[in-house]
């Protein structure tokens, strides 16, 4: 019998009911298929059909459903086809383009750079012939790991492939099998020591454990000045012109006694025009009535710690109580100064206190919501656990309020590393100062845009924490310190941080890995490739779970910067040449100039902090064309992960052989993200 919804209606309505069915595609919206249509030949006209001409309907309305899906499912096929075009004719116009990494900036060292370039070009040589001889092998029937078929086979080649597999057992499987053992051994502690920061931040959440400030600061600001200390900004910048104007408005409009703190711009820009456009923003919040001086130095010796150290050799700085530093791109809120500087009264043994930062542009593309993921864990679990039980962690180098007699007492700032940050927080630890970390203050900030100034970026934050170690390692040691904190700071800070970790991610999955697949004797358990990396993965990303959708990018990018981290890693540890480059993190103004021209279009009589006075000029700026024509995009080829790439493809196609499906897998998304990042297909460069 019929179900009553078609036969009942069938019945009733005589020729039976139209059947609608919608689509998602726009190209095949709705099909309407009348009973008539679907009716078998050879059914009655009426309605009392038989169950044959049921059967046929149902038969005819599922082939027509089965369709309709398959016209779908070639509509996505389309797309997906269209988006590989798409990439394909991005990636053509890279190689037209011609540009690769192999053009240095302006006093930038490219001997390490290409030194490293040409060892990974010879293993990626070694790995194409190797794959060639498995491939004829393969083809020849004999078993890729059984030796003792090839003796009863005739012939040079075999003669040859024998000798190569008992070279691989005897001489190369033992030490690789050394190095896959201490590279895994260091990974499991690595991730036990993040599972315990893990630990420590939840604790923290379910206790509700913050710094909480003796006295907050009053809301009357005219009846109790003398209450306020008197408080130094140092805004350190360097041809920063995309960013200079928003930030100086938004310090210059903190909520604070106007005669109780002071604003240094402190400008290293060798570009005269960005000098003159920030000496002139600085004069004209002068004429605001803000306390505010620029300094502007020729020669830039020592770079940022340079700077701050010629700012605080200033005769009135000893007016002054406590200094708090923001970096040219960062807003921080008007109440600022009243949520941080509290934290030191009645705590004299409170040398710093850090806030977090927050990203205006961290949707902006893949490449900004994957530094997002790394950014919050950093501040979300790193900082705020280390500040909670320890009362020590890296200063950030920006957002951050620092006791000026702490600094003195430490030494002052040092030109001798890149990381001048790490470098007077290690210091200031080492004399007995406290760090406090206020995980609900907020301050404003930019992401790199490009994988360019990123890349650059993360190799100045890993090569500068290896100077420092090599610089500060015997002061730790002869430190009065107690056992467990040079214990922190030697092996927790320094060395499974800062040096283990890049040394295993680039070693374990970009070395080792693709070598145990041409040298299967040396095993590589599935488990240290998947399960232990994808529960890693997962952590990282607890503190942005919006992020989730990312993980695997976010997996997959992770080792792909342990190419330029471990780089950087060496160049540090070994006083090369590139260790000491400093190179400006390119800023795009996100947070400034396309903020301020929105809100005048959306709210012309109403104006943000300290932007008013050049509204309507940004407004023209904006809409003048040839402004806009300055503005092109442009990218670049990366040798080192185009190379890293086909290695790793290759070793793919050798894992296939061996049947490893989940080694095939993680070898060919690994080799897929390296691609992705050495076609520069991760980010935007503007110029």
């Amino acid at each position: 019998m019929a179900p009553s919804w078609w036969g009942r209606d069938a019945r009733a309505n005589g020729g039976g009911t139209p059947v609608v069915v919608k689509m998602e595609n726009p190209n095949w919206s709705i099909s309407e298929v009348s009973a008539s249509e679907v009716s078998a030949p050879d059914s009655p006209a009426g309605g009392g059909g038989g169950g044959k001409a049921g059967r046929g309907k149902n038969a005819r309305q599922i082939t027509w459903v089965l369709l309709l899906k398959a016209h779908r499912a070639a509509g996505r096929l389309t797309g997906a086809a269209s988006a590989a075009l798409a990439v394909a004719a991005a990636a053509r116009r890279r190689v037209a383009a011609g540009r690769t990494d192999s053009d240095a900036a302006p006093g930038e060292n490219t001997a390490l750079r290409t030194r490293f370039y040409g060892c990974i070009r010879v293993f990626l040589v070694l790995s194409l012939l190797l794959l060639a001889v498995e491939v004829a092998a393969h083809l020849q029937g004999w078993h890729l790991d059984v030796e003792e078929g090839l003796l009863a086979v005739d012939g040079l080649f075999a003669a040859a492939y024998a000798g190569w597999m008992r070279a691989r057992l005897d001489y190369l499987a033992p030490p690789l099998q050394f190095l896959t053992n201490a590279c895994v051994v260091l990974f499991l502690i690595q991730s036990v020591d993040r599972l315990v920061l893990c630990l420590g931040c939840f604790w923290i959440k379910l206790k509700g454990i913050k710094p909480v400030p003796l006295a907050a600061a009053k809301e009357d600001v005219e009846a109790g000045a003398e209450d306020f200390p008197m408080v130094l900004v140092q805004m350190p910048m360097c041809n920063e012109r995309e960013v200079y104007q928003q930030s100086i408005g938004a310090v210059c409009s903190l909520d604070w006694p106007r005669s109780n703190f002071l604003v240094q711009v402190l400008d290293d820009s060798d570009d005269a025009t960005t000098s003159a456009l920030i000496k002139e923003e600085v004069e004209k919040w002068q004429r605001e009535g803000v306390r505010i001086v620029y300094r502007h130095r020729v020669i830039r010796d020592g770079y940022k710690a340079g700077n701050l150290k010629s700012a605080m050799n200033c005769s009135y700085v000893k007016d002054y109580e406590f200094v708090v530093i923001f970096d040219a791109d960062f807003q921080p809120q008007p109440d600022f100064l009243k949520r941080t500087v509290p934290h030191f009264k009645g705590k004299d043994d409170v040398g710093l206190v850090q806030a977090r930062w927050s990203f205006v542009n961290k949707d902006e593309n893949l490449l900004t919501r994957l530094q997002n993921v790394n950014l919050c864990f950093h501040f979300e679990v790193e900082q705020q656990v280390n500040g909670a039980f320890i009362n020590f962690f890296g200063f950030n180098g920006t957002a951050g309020v620092w006791r000026i007699k702490a600094l003195e007492d430490s030494g002052g700032w040092m030109e001798r590393t890149t990381v001048e940050d790490m470098d007077i927080a290690v210091r200031a630890h080492l004399k007995g100062w406290k760090f406090v970390f206020l995980n609900d203050v907020e301050c404003q900030c930019e992401l790199p845009e490009s994988y360019e100034a990123y890349r650059k970026q993360q190799h100045r934050w890993h090569s500068g924490p290896m100077q420092l170690f090599r610089l500060c390692f015997v002061d730790i040691i002869k430190s009065k310190i107690g056992f467990w904190k040079k214990f922190n700071l030697i092996f927790l800070f320094f060395l499974l941080r800062k040096l283990i970790l890049p040394f295993y991610s680039f070693t374990l999955f970009c070395v080792i890995l693709p070598m145990t697949m041409f040298v299967p004797e040396a095993e590589l358990p599935a488990w240290v490739v998947c399960y232990i990396p994808a529960t890693m993965s997962i952590l990282n990303i607890l503190p942005a779970p919006k992020s989730f959708p990312f993980i695997v990018p976010y997996l997959l990018f992770e080792n792909t910067m342990s190419v330029t981290k471990f780089n950087a890693m060496i160049s540090g540890l070994f006083q090369l040449g590139s260790a000491y480059e400093w190179v400006v993190t390119k800023k795009s103004g996100r947070s400034s100039e396309g903020d301020l021209v929105a809100l005048v279009e959306k709210h012309s009589k109403q104006h943000r902090v300290g932007s008013a006075p050049n509204l309507d000029a940004l407004t023209k700026e904006e809409s003048n064309p040839k402004k806009d024509s300055k503005k092109k995009k442009h990218n670049r080829i990366y040798r080192k992960e185009l190379a890293l790439s086909f290695l790793l493809l290759t070793a793919a196609a050798r894992s296939l052989l061996s049947a490893q499906g989940i080694h095939f897998y993680f070898l060919l998304f690994q080799g897929v993200s390296f691609l992705v990042v050495g076609l520069d297909l991760i980010g935007e460069q503007v110029e």
